[in-house]
């Protein structure tokens, strides 16, 4: 790969630097959250079990834990065991010093802990404190289990997703965890700039994934309303725009065509020698092209599936046609574009030599983000963040013996960082 990362910058600092954030959630909204914040130069520190860690850690390819490598970046881990009566009390001193708490329990436990957010925020009073759910903190489905699969069938997403003639498709990523943690970095952002302006008072964020992937299906509601009539799903195939869709190739690749604008799907036409269909009543206008998509696309489809993926590209740059290949993983890693911009970062790993994950997005011009450390192993900042709060090296290894924390490092020592 050029142009990537080769190693840490444990030296930098981002707009976020002075923030520091306690991440009590496990899988992947709060992690997806915690790790903006950690990107941007916030202080994650993960609260973890001190036997099994955040589960993230369990999602293993060939025994590694490629997913916590990745979404733990930048982040510090504090091992520590929320069931008991000192570890809950040593969890109150840490949020204490914190600005944002971030906590994906079903909703009522933090309320059960004793550290409703009444409490923290009598104690702290500028604390922000995002409560991640499936469902929201209030209604009906407040207290059921919110994994991401249901919320993405739920929502009317997965019912949008594949073909007609086929079930729905639930998205082979967790992609409602991913939105409600987009969303959700947004959201502190709002409140520490309200706290900022408005005396140094904290809030609550409801944070549902529910909420979040809904806002993502554009004016469905309103069209629904509108015409009383739930649309089909229509594959790669757009219900607004047409020619829109995925085309195969000579050499069995695929190509995404996107004429969404009329100017393109004129341009389209001609380009493929078909400038007779501009003014074909069937494919006029977008309106026309939509209803009429099947004889639409078949023109463009057989025009594609004659050349191969290398010629078609080609061919429709130079006619300044709007279309790009539909990539695997390895073709997107080898693309030339995406090593020249860095979009992939290749980063030292102690386990794997080199590990290759996503740069920071997005791109600031005068506060970028940066990748200062690795994800931390389980419990390698324990020490370190409870000495900071008073903690004595005789206290810390009674607390170890008893298992409500545990000591842990990179080669058995604790890390500085």
């Amino acid at each position: 790969m050029d142009k990537v990362l080769k190693s840490f910058e444990p030296e930098a600092v981002g707009p976020l630097q002075g923030i520091r954030a306690i991440d009590l959630s496990r899988l992947v909204a709060g992690n997806m959250l915690s790790l903006q914040l950690a990107d941007y130069g916030a202080e994650v520190i993960k609260v973890e079990d001190p036997e099994r860690g955040d589960p993230l850690r369990d999602w293993r390819v060939k025994g590694v834990s490629i997913h916590w490598k990745v979404y733990a970046r930048n982040k510090k881990s504090l091992a520590l065991a929320l069931r008991s009566p000192e570890g809950l009390e040593l969890l109150a001193r840490l949020v204490d010093t914190a600005d944002v708490l971030i906590e994906n329990f079903r909703p009522g436990t933090l309320e059960a802990m004793g550290l409703a957010p009444a409490v923290l925020q009598e104690r702290n009073p500028g604390l922000i404190i995002v409560r991640v759910s499936g469902w929201g903190q209030d209604g009906p489905y407040r207290e059921r289990p919110g994994f991401g699969s249901l919320v993405e069938g739920m929502s009317g997403f997965a019912a949008k997703n594949g073909f007609a003639d086929r079930p729905p498709v639930l998205p082979p990523l967790a992609l409602a965890d991913m939105i409600a943690g987009l969303y959700g970095m947004s959201a502190v952002l709002l409140a520490l700039r309200h706290r900022e302006v408005a005396g140094g008072q904290g809030q609550v964020i409801d944070l549902p994934l529910l909420d979040p992937i809904f806002s993502i299906l554009g004016p469905d509601a309103a069209e629904y309303r509108l015409t009383g009539a739930v649309k089909p799903r229509t594959g790669s195939r757009s219900a607004t725009t047409s020619p829109r869709n995925a085309f195969r190739t000579r050499d069995g690749r695929y190509i995404a065509i996107s004429a969404s604008i009329q100017a393109m799907a004129e341009r389209l036409f001609r380009a493929i020698g078909r400038a007779d269909m501009i003014e074909d009543p069937r494919f006029r206008t977008n309106a026309d092209r939509v209803k009429h998509a099947d004889e639409c696309e078949a023109s463009i489809a057989a025009f594609i599936a004659a050349r191969d993926l290398a010629d078609n590209l080609a061919f429709f740059e130079r006619a300044e046609v709007t279309a790009a290949p539909i990539y695997d993983i390895d073709q997107f890693l080898a693309d030339p574009h995406v090593q020249a911009r860095g979009i992939v970062v290749d980063l030292p790993d102690e386990e794997l030599g080199t590990v290759p994950m996503h740069a920071v997005v997005p791109r600031l011009s005068a506060t970028p983000g940066h990748i200062r450390t690795p994800a931390p192993a389980l419990g390698e900042h324990t020490a370190t963040l409870l000495r900071e709060l008073g903690v004595g090296d005789a206290e810390l290894e009674t607390l170890a013996r008893a298992g409500t924390i545990r000591l842990g490092g990179r080669g058995g020592k604790e890390a500085k960082r």
